[in-house]
């Protein structure tokens, strides 16, 4: 039987050319440290699991225009993915997780900020049963507007989303390789994948982790990445709550605005019957129509997004439940 690795390490890389060196040789002293730990999994599992064993590294360079690539040359094992240009940092990640063969796959950034050492300390929590630990770096080594940032999106993360990670823009991961089954990612969605799987039923844990301040390169996080991860957290917010109703959103919406369009136009009428009111120079009559239109509009968009995501399950051979296990006796 051939075998495959237990653990895939993926890390993207855009332009860390002074890092790449240093991190491939920290992540391969944590994992040959970790080998007798993998062995000892490896005797555990059944004959016909046997063909697991050791671990994989995979480095995705993301259209990097500095020496990235270069340096990556001669580092063994290594798997390299590379980008034709930069498609960012969640595609990196999919990307390599697709590519992953283990059944335990980490994440991490590749600017040295996070410790392959960690790792082990996201094997031991995962072996209390989670499916998934995400690392908080709870003392961070950023700069005060980067911190200023990402703590404002965790507050929105935690006020939309309401998951149980304190640091959901920490790369640092471990995931069951079932995880990733039925989950695609775009735009800047690698920082919400724990949100995913609490919706899809996985269990999440978190655990502190070190941090490093950046030696070498610029980091790459900015405004732009920050609007479109609040973006993203707002599709995860409507996935979250009415993935399998979006009707109840949109028709409940639509139901209300009608509601309110159709008082004012009755206000308009008994005022115009009863107390002879001059409609001609008022806006209100115009506003109630405004309002029942949307409030139509808004019933009719709900209904098609129904019928989308209904479509959209049965498509992909998958409904909106997921299934842990099914026991015979």
């Amino acid at each position: 039987m051939n075998e495959k690795p237990y653990l895939s390490v993926v890390v993207p890389l855009y332009n860390e050319e002074g890092n790449v060196k240093e991190l491939h040789k920290k992540i391969l002293e944590a994992c040959q440290a970790l080998t007798p730990c993998l062995a000892g999994r490896q005797a555990s599992l059944s004959q016909r699991e046997r063909g697991i064993s050791g671990f994989e590294i995979i480095f995705i360079d993301d259209g990097s225009s500095d020496k990235t690539s270069k340096d990556c040359a001669g580092l063994t094992p290594l798997k390299l993915i590379k980008f034709r240009k930069n498609f960012g940092q969640t595609a990196a990640f999919d990307a390599g997780i697709k590519e992953a063969k283990g059944e335990i796959i980490i994440t991490m950034d590749g600017d040295l900020q996070n410790d392959p050492a960690d790792i082990k300390l996201l094997l031991e929590e995962m072996e209390k049963g989670y499916d998934a630990v995400s690392g908080w770096r709870a003392k961070r080594k950023d700069p005060f507007m980067k911190k200023f940032f990402s703590r404002t999106a965790n507050l929105l993360r935690k006020i939309l989303i309401q998951d149980k990670i304190h640091d959901s823009g920490c790369s640092l991961k471990a995931y069951r390789r079932d995880c990733f089954q039925d989950v695609d990612l775009f735009g800047e969605m690698h920082r919400f994948i724990p949100a995913i799987l609490e919706l899809q039923g996985y269990k999440v844990g978190e655990v502190v982790v070190s941090h490093h301040p950046r030696i070498h390169g610029k980091t790459k996080y900015n405004w732009k990445r920050g609007v479109k991860g609040f973006v993203d957290m707002i599709s995860i917010w409507f996935w979250r709550k009415y993935a399998n109703r979006p009707l109840h959103l949109f028709g409940g919406a639509g139901i209300i605005f009608s509601f309110i369009g159709f008082a004012v136009l009755i206000w308009m009428a008994i005022g115009k019957i009863f107390f002879g009111i001059s409609l001609s120079e008022k806006i209100w009559p115009m506003m109630g129509v405004f309002l029942v239109m949307i409030g139509i509009q808004l019933f009719i968009f709900g209904l098609l997004a129904d019928i989308l995501i209904k479509n959209y399950y049965k498509e992909r051979k998958h409904m909106n439940y997921t299934i842990k296990e099914i026991i015979e006796s």
